[in-house]
């Protein structure tokens, strides 16, 4: 048996966890979960994005990141430029488009967890315990079980990491899922290890909790983003590929 599985997952988020400071512009917590094939991963997805970041800045040290982008702050300040953003824009909705991958994600309505678990739960141990499973049973679909599977987060401070990781042990120990704790394996990787990965799972995260709020807005990125969210054999989401909690 080959030492390590065929797909990699990233994982990034969207607003905070907070019960107790939430957001009225944006009461909502995000878990967002991408899951590559790993070949895919090598052969498209990590290519097109250093195409991107050529074109536009002349380098590839940039850090794709959703709010910087959105904002146009340094050094995303090229695309204060309407032509330029433009462009931009157009070719990282085409890279979105067409990466082959599967997303599994939690969308926590702050407001609603909180009058009906109070503030003791923590919202992102809920959304990280149904995404986990739920990556889980894909990759259990693709024969991958038992196969060492990098589940890979990016980091947020040395305390925060460790709480993270024994969370997601929690879980693997706990789960009435056989195979989930022989499978996913925990990984950490900082802003500036670049990777193509989570900077994509950061463009998904944001778009899915702006359709919970507003699902009548106009949203592109939610366009190209619901197609390629898990779904059972009938091509339904819920419950499948995304949780809405409460």
């Amino acid at each position: 048996m080959p030492k390590f599985g065929d797909y990699v997952v990233y994982v990034d988020e969207s607003g905070d966890h907070s019960l107790t400071s939430i957001n009225a512009q944006y009461p909502v917590f995000v878990l967002a979960f991408c899951v590559f094939r790993v070949e895919d991963y090598i052969a498209s997805v990590v290519p097109r994005v250093q195409e991107l970041k050529f074109s536009t800045f002349g380098h590839d040290m940039i850090v794709l990141h959703e709010r910087e982008i959105r904002k146009a702050e340094p050094p995303f300040d090229v695309l204060l430029n309407p032509q330029v953003r433009t462009q931009f824009m157009a070719e990282l909705n085409e890279i979105m488009a067409a990466a082959p991958m599967t997303i599994v994600a939690a969308v926590i309505d702050k407001p609603a967890f909180k009058r009906r678990r109070g503030i003791d739960t923590n919202p992102y141990h809920v959304a990280l315990e149904f995404g986990l499973e739920r990556v889980f049973l894909e990759l259990q679909a693709h024969g991958q079980v038992g196969r060492p599977t990098s589940v890979v987060f990016e980091s947020r401070g040395r305390e925060e990491d460790r709480t993270l990781e024994l969370e997601f042990l929690r879980i693997c120990s706990s789960t009435q899922m056989e195979g989930l704790a022989r499978t996913l394996r925990f990984q950490c990787a900082s802003k500036g290890a670049n990777s193509s990965g989570l900077q994509l799972a950061d463009m998904v995260a944001r778009p899915i909790g702006l359709h919970h709020l507003r699902p009548q807005q106009p949203n592109r990125a939610w366009d190209v983003i619901e197609s390629k969210i898990r779904r059972d054999r009938l091509g339904r989401m819920a419950g499948w590929g995304l949780k809405t909690y409460p």
